[in-house]
């Protein structure tokens, strides 16, 4: 089994002709494209257009995945480097013309179309002509394409570079700051403890190029949203996930009240390993137990392909076509990016999965994630393109569903000891999305109101996710040892078009549990009802995507009702704290 992943099925190199045959018709195509503004408001005219539009995206998609894939598993390819800045600036070169594109679009009439391809493609349409409000000229569309080039786009890079090159001095050896942050699933204490210190120490030589990044990235999204006419950056951000207003504050308050449930549960867990002040920060992901079971990554890929067949042989078979077919790159390495995460290649009918695996039972977790992210794209083959575009609520919600398909099935046949791993590995993540993420939510919603005055030191910035911290998890961990550089290495502060990549994940794992308490009361057949239940999210409203389910998203209930299940499982875990020692 490849360890690493496979990306010729894209292109051989960027010599490959094809490659460079695929930068050629996407320039012939940009070119073609500038006729449709022009042409008359016909049904055959916009369906010509739609047409021409997804095969654009397939294209860009094809290429701008080799690229960033590339770049994914090593940084420092100045190859990749290069490409990655000339297609962004051939497309930036294309904004005037989309900007042209989408107020012709703006002025069809689309009560009474008759062609069933245009049919199809409605909602993207509809919402097309919603949001033309917040459409510049289109001089303006193209200069704000091409500087982000030059702004954001270029300090996102920067900030990758640097944390990716990050050496973390462990007793005089020099670590890749990936396998550092692995080591805070350690099962010796003291390796957690001096892995964490030093990691919060290595930061300083880098702080200030980072933080640099992260003021020009969210000055640059406060210029966009004040000049585009939207109220806040919130604002944009809930336009784009087609989710109310209504929504997010029925979701915040639900975690907010949640807080107290999760401080007893970090309690329980302080006082079980010895600590009296509360959880220090390197214990967040410490285990309970001495768990017997290691998860080698072939024992691992075994366990989630098992556990994905017990809900459908479709889930289960996917996993094993990603796995045998070279789609995951799975051990950490000096250059490679952080963390894990799935590109869904629709191009192909494929995705790719990036891993830095460690051989622990969260480690599986985490592939289970991410393979749940693949079949969501897998759901999505039989859509355009256009229409196979989700937003970033509803992205965390297959992959949060097989993650629960995993512990839940993980849990049935376990030893006490095993089970209460299984429990603290559950929990640990429901924190996390729940307390760490209401956490970026304060941070953020508060990064964003000083950045409006100007740009923010390295110690405002560290007291920013201090305070967040502190309010968050409240009594739960020491203060005095919390993370003051949790902005440096998560990606998701850095991406000037998608601010707020925080509560999708909270949004993610609760509607995952409302729809795992469907699948236990409709059993195997639920497969079916979920799968189509994906495959329409990128062409609905995220409140019409649940109700295809019966679910009501602005409804306090449905939110709680999942709250409830994570507070019976810290009933069982604190039952368990007792009955194993």
């Amino acid at each position: 089994m490849d360890r690493k992943w496979s990306l010729k099925e894209l292109y051989q190199s960027f010599n490959d002709q094809s490659f460079l045959d695929d930068i050629k018709a996407v320039k012939t195509i940009l070119e073609d494209m500038k006729k449709y503004p022009l042409m008359d408001k016909t049904e055959e005219n916009l369906k010509d257009y739609l047409i021409k539009e997804n095969e654009l995206n397939d294209l860009v998609e094809k290429l701008s995945a080799y690229i960033e894939l590339t770049i994914s598993a090593n940084t420092t390819c100045q190859e990749a480097l290069k490409y990655s800045a000339s297609l962004e600036t051939l497309l930036a070169t294309f904004a005037d013309t989309q900007a042209k594109i989408q107020k012709w679009l703006g002025a069809f009439d689309l009560t009474n179309v008759k062609d069933a391809y245009i049919q199809e493609h409605l909602f993207i349409l509809k919402e097309i002509q919603q949001n033309n409000q917040y459409l510049l000229d289109e001089q303006s569309e193209s200069v704000l394409a091409q500087m982000k080039t030059n702004g954001s786009s270029a300090w996102l890079k920067y900030k990758d570079q640097l944390i990716s090159s990050l050496k973390v001095t462990i007793d005089g050896t020099a670590y890749p700051l990936t396998e550092v942050l692995n080591m805070a699933y350690s099962k010796d204490q003291e390796t957690r403890k001096k892995a964490y210190l030093a990691e919060v120490n290595a930061y300083y030589d880098v702080e200030q190029g980072i933080a640099s990044a992260l003021n020009a990235i969210k000055g640059e999204a406060l210029t966009v949203t004040q000049l585009r006419g939207y109220s806040s950056v919130l604002q944009r951000t809930l336009i784009d996930s087609r989710m109310s207003q209504k929504t997010l504050n029925v979701l915040l308050l639900t975690m907010q009240k949640a807080l107290g449930m999760f401080e007893k549960y970090f309690q329980l867990k302080a006082k079980r390993l010895g600590y009296d002040n509360g959880l220090p920060w390197y214990e967040l992901y410490a285990p309970v137990v001495e768990s017997q079971t290691s998860y080698p990554y072939e024992v691992g890929c075994e366990f989630v392909v098992k556990q994905f067949s017990t809900f459908s042989q479709h889930l289960g078979d996917y996993a094993k076509k990603a796995m045998e077919n070279s789609w995951i790159d799975v051990d950490p390495r000096a250059g490679k990016v952080g963390g894990a995460f799935c590109h869904n290649l629709h191009c192909l009918k494929e995705s790719r999965f990036l891993l830095n695996y460690g051989n622990e039972f969260g480690d599986v977790i985490t592939m289970a994630h991410e393979l749940g992210h693949g079949f969501h794209g897998e759901c999505l083959n039989s859509q355009t393109a256009l229409n196979a575009d989700y937003p970033m609520p509803i992205a965390e919600t297959a992959s949060t569903f097989c993650e629960t398909i995993v512990k839940k099935a993980a849990l049935k046949n376990a030893s006490p000891t095993e089970k209460l791993m299984i429990l603290e590995n559950e929990l640990c993540d429901c924190a996390q999305v729940i307390v760490d993420i209401y956490s970026r939510f304060l941070f953020e919603s508060r990064f964003f109101k000083k950045r409006e005055e100007g740009p923010l030191s390295v110690e405002e910035i560290k007291q920013l996710m201090l305070e967040a911290q502190k309010e968050a998890y409240g009594k739960g961990l020491d203060p005095q040892y919390l993370h003051p550089y949790m902005w440096t290495w998560k990606p998701h502060y850095y991406e000037a078009d998608y601010a707020f990549y925080n509560f999708p994940y909270a949004f993610g794992l609760l509607l995952a549990k409302g729809l795992y308490g469907l699948y236990q009361k409709e059993g195997a057949a639920f497969s079916k009802t979920y799968e189509n239940f994906l495959s329409l999210t990128g062409k609905m409203s995220i409140e019409e995507v649940g109700q295809s389910v019966g679910i009501d998203l602005t409804s306090a209930d449905f939110w709680q009702n999942s709250i409830d299940m994570i507070q019976e499982d810290i009933d069982l875990f604190e039952q368990l704290l007792n009955e194993v020692r």
